[in-house]
C-alpha cells in the first residue's frame, strides 16, 4: 500500500507539468463565467491534447449529489472483495426513508430489491434514499473516506452521517471536493485505474444512465457517449461530465458554491452557465460539427 500511495504521489505532479493550458479557451471560459453571482471553479481537460483549462481548479466545493460517485466507490470496492454480490437481493426498510420524491422511498416495508437496482436509483434518478443506504452498506463515510484517501484524493470527501466530519457538513453539505480532484476521478474512471480495470469499466456505463439531461449534456449530439454526475442544493449547481466525441473526447468539471440565484427553473443562472459552458466546448472541441444543439 505504501508503494502504492507514493506512485500516486509522484504520478500526479508528472500529469500535472505535462499539462499545458490552452490559453485560447482558457479566455474563453473567462469571459463567460464574468459577472457570475457566486464562486464558480471550472476544470476542462482536453483528452487528445491533454491541454486543460483551470479557474479555482483546486478550492473546495460542495458536491451535493456528486458525492455519489464517491459513494459508487466504496460500493465497488465491497464487490471487488465479494462482500457485496452485484445481484443480490436486499430488503428495504422504512426505517431507510429519506424523505423526499425518490422512487425507492416509495417502496412498502420489507420489498426486496437488488443491490443492481439500487446503485442505478443512485446514479440515474439520484434517489436519495438509495444513496443513503448505498453509503451504509460500503461502511460508512469514514470507510469511503479511507478509500479516497488511498486512491490519491486528499479534499474529496463524505461528510454527512460520518463521526469526525461535523463541521465540514456544516460548511459543505453531504460532501466535498474541488474541480480538479472530480475531473481527475472520472478521468481515471474513463482510464480505468479506479480500483481496478473492472470496476473502472462498471462505473463508467452505471454514470452513462442519466435521467437528469436539461444542463451540460443537453448540449451535447444525443448520439455521443456521455459520464456524467450533476449536484443541485439551493446555492450551489455542480456538473462533471465525459465527452467521448471521437474527434476530441473531453472532461468537464464545473462547481458553483454561495450563488445568489436560489431558484429550481430552467432560468437558473447557474445552470445557465452550465448549459453554456457545455456548448462552447462541443462547438470549440468539435468545429465541423452541423449539430445546432438545445436551445440554452
Amino acid at each position: 500500500m505504501k508503494q502504492k500511495l507514493l506512485y500516486l504521489c509522484l504520478l500526479f505532479p508528472v500529469i500535472a507539468i505535462a499539462q499545458k493550458t490552452d490559453k485560447k479557451l482558457q479566455l474563453q471560459i473567462e469571459n463567460l463565467v464574468k459577472g457570475f453571482k457566486g464562486d464558480v471553479g471550472i476544470y476542462v481537460h482536453d483528452l487528445k491534447h491533454n491541454k486543460i483549462v483551470a479557474i479555482n481548479a483546486d478550492t473546495i466545493f460542495p458536491t451535493a449529489s456528486i458525492v455519489k460517485i464517491s459513494i459508487l466507490a466504496g460500493i465497488m470496492d465491497k464487490l471487488e472483495k465479494g462482500d457485496l454480490q452485484y445481484h443480490q437481493q436486499l430488503i428495504y426498510k422504512d426505517s431507510l426513508l429519506y424523505a423526499g420524491e425518490d422512487i425507492l422511498g416509495s417502496y412498502k416495508d420489507s420489498e426486496k430489491i437488488e443491490l443492481s437496482k439500487v446503485i442505478m436509483l443512485m446514479l440515474t434518478t439520484s434517489d436519495n434514499t438509495a444513496s443513503l443506504w448505498l453509503q451504509s452498506l460500503a461502511g460508512g463515510g469514514i470507510r469511503i473516506n479511507k478509500i479516497l484517501d488511498s486512491i490519491g484524493f486528499a479534499s474529496t470527501r463524505v461528510n454527512s452521517r460520518t463521526p469526525g466530519r461535523e463541521q465540514n457538513r456544516n460548511i459543505y453539505g453531504w460532501g466535498q471536493t474541488t474541480p480538479r480532484e472530480m475531473e481527475t476521478f472520472m478521468e481515471r474512471i474513463v482510464n480505468g485505474t479506479i480500483l481496478s480495470v473492472t470496476a473502472s469499466e462498471k462505473m463508467l456505463r452505471l454514470l452513462g444512465r442519466q435521467y437528469w439531461d436539461e444542463e451540460a449534456i443537453s448540449q451535447v449530439p444525443p448520439g455521443i457517449f456521455i459520464a456524467d454526475k450533476n449536484g443541485a442544493v439551493d446555492a450551489s449547481r455542480s456538473e462533471v461530465m465525459y465527452v467521448n466525441s471521437k474527434k476530441n473526447p473531453y472532461i468537464l468539471s464545473v462547481f458553483t458554491k454561495n450563488n445568489q440565484d436560489v431558484t429550481w427553473d430552467h432560468t437558473n443562472e447557474a445552470w445557465i452557465l452550465t448549459r453554456k459552458l457545455s456548448a462552447l466546448l462541443w462547438k470549440y472541441f468539435n468545429p465541423d460539427s452541423k449539430w445546432v444543439g438545445a436551445s440554452n
